[in-house]
């Protein structure tokens, strides 16, 4: 038996987001796994709440990896969006620049700890939106 949403339902993208914050949780303190994944996987938790977002009110949506378009496309809906979810497009960096070697400043260990908080925030924000 197969106990998961239908994979276009806003259920669906919310297991996923809460899967990758539970990722990015357990190995934040591991010493084995590097802060851009980490952070990765906080900014793919906000991507995926904000997509099951807008597939409950029914808004298209390109396939993106940029918060500060999909935060957008809910704006442009007329919800009212808090600051400090607002604020997650920040995350966006974590999405591609980081997930390969490259020549960038190392992430920190407060910048990734913000990272995880932040995807809290907008995980928890829609699930406010959502009734659950």
């Amino acid at each position: 038996m197969n106990d998961r949403p239908a994979p276009d339902s806003p259920e669906a993208w919310l297991q996923r987001a809460r899967s990758d914050l539970a990722l990015a949780r357990t190995v934040v303190d591991s010493g084995e796994v590097l802060r851009e994944d980490v952070c990765f996987h906080a900014q793919q938790c906000a991507e995926k709440a904000l997509k099951a977002l807008l597939i409950r009110l029914e808004i298209p949506y390109q396939r993106t990896h940029a918060l500060e378009m999909l935060l957008d496309l809910v704006k442009a809906a007329g919800v009212k969006i808090p600051q400090d979810v607002d604020l997650s497009f920040s995350l966006t960096q974590y999405a591609v620049e980081t997930r390969y070697p490259g020549d960038w400043e190392p992430i920190t260990e407060e910048e990734t700890r913000s990272a995880i908080e932040m995807a809290v925030t907008v995980l928890r924000w829609v699930e406010g939106q959502l009734g659950g």
